[in-house]
């Protein structure tokens, strides 16, 4: 390395020769009017108007800061689910079993769910992570699928009742042959 290399970093920024300003001031100062003007032409063509969160209030402020306000954010919005531990996800999924098993029409549906959700129940408890204990019990296959099936039927006979009552309900029109005489 040269002394003039070694000196380099002690030399003056390089001078505007007409305004004896530094060039690096002088481009930002540019470069900032630059982007005042674009802001204003956008302003007036109406750019900015009707944005979500127009005239609102901003989020957060004077608040706690929160170091993962934006994972919450991106949660909340997406609607981002599978987020749990495996016990509370578990928790979950069992809760809302029976209504997963009722919109399955095939027995053999209903059991492979409910083998793979028993499955899922033992697997977390082999894990020795932490986090909450796994209360969740696995399911009787065979009593699950005889409560779907009363289930299934029930719903089906309600259906029927309500279809036999709204036929009920309508006039019954007679209908006549096509080349009957009206008297």
């Amino acid at each position: 390395m040269t002394d003039e290399q070694r000196q380099a970093p002690d030399r003056e920024p390089a001078r505007d020769t007409r305004t004896g300003g530094s060039a690096a001031a002088a481009r930002i100062q540019h470069q900032t009017q630059w982007v005042e003007q674009q802001l204003r032409v956008a302003f007036e063509r109406g750019d900015f108007d009707d944005l979500p969160g127009y005239g609102k209030p901003l989020e957060g402020l004077g608040a706690e800061h929160d170091p993962d306000w934006w994972v919450k954010k991106l949660i909340e919005r997406e609607q981002v689910t599978g987020v749990l531990p495996p016990a509370l996800a578990l928790r979950k999924e069992d809760a809302e079993l029976d209504s997963t098993l009722d919109r399955l029409n095939v027995e053999a549906e209903v059991r492979r769910e409910l083998e793979e959700f028993n499955r899922r129940v033992v697997e977390v408890r082999r894990q020795l992570q932490g986090g909450p204990p796994v209360i969740t019990p696995t399911r009787d296959v065979d009593a699950e699928v005889a409560a779907w099936r009363e289930r299934r039927t029930a719903r089906v006979e309600a259906q029927r009742a309500a279809l036999a009552r709204q036929q009920a309900d309508q006039p019954s029109r007679r209908r006549r042959g096509l080349f009957r005489r009206r008297d």
